[in-house]
């Protein structure tokens, strides 16, 4: 394989990581703390190291929807790149303690234009992330309610799932009204659907963890065309 071919292969976040681990210290954010709010003007990018931080947005009546919940080594940058003064589309909030590498938007920026491999790998991280986004709404807008559970429930067993003895543990915590958020639902109607999850003895929640038991039902029930995890991810 050629010298240009590996470096394509890297990874932005590794990318990132490599050149900033010396630069820039692991700061350590306590669970609940907004990184940013929507329409504040952007100033930095964050490499999430440990932790778990949700993107959305408020509804104008003041409902919080969940857009998607990024965990482990992940980039956040919620911004139109290389733009004068962006604002953040989103907020970012920490859902529990993490860690991260706080980025100046200009330090990262200057870097990237001038490195090829870096350029190349936000291609690739725009165009995944644009795939990923196309297929959530086409789950929430062809299977309904319900169908729109059972994909966001497989989507946090390809991203946060640890397999057991009992099933796929979703390992975050997550409250019925946060899973509501995700789905763009009411909790109301979120607790229907997963009691009826329960009583076919296809999920288990205990301690704000949920364990889905039969994924094959899940698969079944919103005819999953089993993307990869890369793909059919909640990130």
């Amino acid at each position: 394989m050629s010298k240009n071919m590996q470096e394509l292969q890297i990874s932005l976040y590794s990318l990132l990581i490599q050149y900033f681990i010396d630069k820039e210290p692991v700061q350590k954010i306590p669970m609940g703390t907004y990184l940013f709010q929507e329409k504040e003007e952007v100033e930095n990018i964050y490499l999430l190291v440990n932790g778990s931080v949700s993107i959305g947005r408020f509804h104008v009546k003041g409902k919080e929807f969940i857009i998607k919940i990024l965990g482990g080594e992940e980039l956040i940058m919620e911004y139109q790149l290389f733009t004068k003064h962006p604002t953040y589309h989103f907020f970012a909030k920490t859902m529990n303690d993490c860690e991260m590498i706080v980025i100046k938007k200009k330090q990262f920026e200057e870097y990237a234009m001038s490195e090829p491999a870096v350029l190349s790998a936000i291609t690739s991280w725009i165009s995944t992330r644009y795939v990923k986004a196309q297929m959530k709404c086409m789950d929430l807008i062809m299977n309904g309610k319900k169908g729109g559970l059972y994909s966001i429930l497989i989507r946090l067993c390809n991203s946060h799932g640890i397999m057991t003895e009992n099933g796929i543990v979703i390992d975050i915590p997550l409250t019925h009204q946060e899973l509501a958020n995700l789905t763009f639902g009411t909790r109301e109607v979120i607790q229907r659907m997963l009691k009826d999850l329960r009583e076919k003895d296809v999920i288990d929640y205990d301690q704000q963890r949920f364990t889905v038991k039969n994924l094959s039902y899940l698969r079944c029930e919103v005819d999953c065309q089993r993307c990869s995890r890369e793909i059919c991810g909640i990130n």
